[in-house]
């Protein structure tokens, strides 16, 4: 964790928002010897194939494709109702 004045951080504002996109340490900011904000990196990026990794192997062969079969079969109506309401 990195402290620094409400005046440093103006001044090096791309430094530190580089630090935060490639590092994961907090910054504490402080005024008058006081903290006002801490600024924090964000959360990781993450493709679908890591989001979902999870998953595979949660329900078997047998139930994904119940599950696709009964999800197919509710899109058709939902479709009609979901059509131009302007019609």
């Amino acid at each position: 964790m990195v402290t620094m004045t409400a005046t440093e951080l103006a001044r090096n504002l791309s430094s530190v928002l580089s630090r935060l996109e490639h590092g994961s340490e907090e910054v504490i900011i402080v005024r008058n010897r006081h903290i006002v904000g801490k600024l924090v990196p964000g959360a990781p990026a993450m493709t679908a194939m890591e989001a979902f990794a999870d998953l595979f192997g949660a329900i078997s062969d047998k139930e994904g494709k119940a599950w696709l079969k009964d999800c197919r079969r509710a899109e058709r109506p939902l479709r009609k109702e979901l059509a131009d309401p302007w019609e």
